[in-house]
């Protein structure tokens, strides 16, 4: 499915979801075009309205993955893109956590255009929540998982904090520390969630790793 906005000063963007992602071109006036790719599983499936626009954030540190012109280039088009992406988004996150819910949750449906909610405090600068249900066999099988179809040196560091936690899950600071350690692995975070599905769940600040 694809959506196509223009903006008279800032360009054109093109958002196209395959599979297990959305591929994003953007092309600015006297500017190269620009692609990238970003994966479903690291989308917090609820988006944040900003002024004029829509923005689907990072569930696991909150920045700002995709953004979107409001109503471009109709709300028809808008707000189907929208529920799907949302849609797309939360099964992607479900079925790499492992996680089978009997229904959709409420609400999933009510961020279109035309009644958007409140979300004054939907972006939370902060960490993950402190988790003290945490299952060490499966943070030792994220690793080995890791260290079997990933490069080791490109997420080392990452490695490292996830071994730390599993000798000591109930620390506080350690869970801070593979927080921090996934926000700065960038474009490879979708490679760990592919990988590693507990990932996804260790991160999620809800009990047993359930999505937002």
């Amino acid at each position: 499915m694809k959506l196509k906005q223009t903006h008279l000063f800032k360009g054109s963007r093109e958002f196209e979801i395959i599979d297990d992602h959305v591929r994003v071109r953007s092309k600015a006036p006297f500017k190269h075009a620009v692609e990238l790719t970003v994966m479903l599983t690291v989308l917090n499936p609820e988006p944040v309205i900003t002024r004029s626009c829509l923005n689907f954030i990072s569930r696991v540190n909150g920045d700002v993955l995709l953004s979107l012109y409001l109503g471009k280039p109709d709300s028809e088009a808008f707000n189907a893109f929208v529920s799907t992406l949302k849609r797309r988004a939360l099964d992607e996150y479900q079925a790499f956590a492992g996680i089978r819910s009997a229904g959709q949750p409420a609400g999933l449906e009510a961020n279109v255009y035309e009644e958007p909610p409140d979300f004054d405090d939907a972006v939370d600068d902060g960490p993950a929540k402190f988790r003290d249900d945490l299952d060490v066999e499966r943070i030792d099988e994220a690793i080995q998982m890791l260290r079997t179809y990933l490069a080791v040196d490109d997420i080392q560091p990452f490695l490292t904090a996830m071994e730390a936690l599993r000798e000591e899950p109930g620390s506080a600071a350690l869970q801070l520390q593979v927080v921090n350690a996934f926000n700065d692995l960038g474009f490879r975070q979708g490679a760990v969630l592919t990988y590693a599905p507990y990932v996804g769940a260790l991160l999620s600040d809800r009990p047993g790793g359930a999505p937002y």
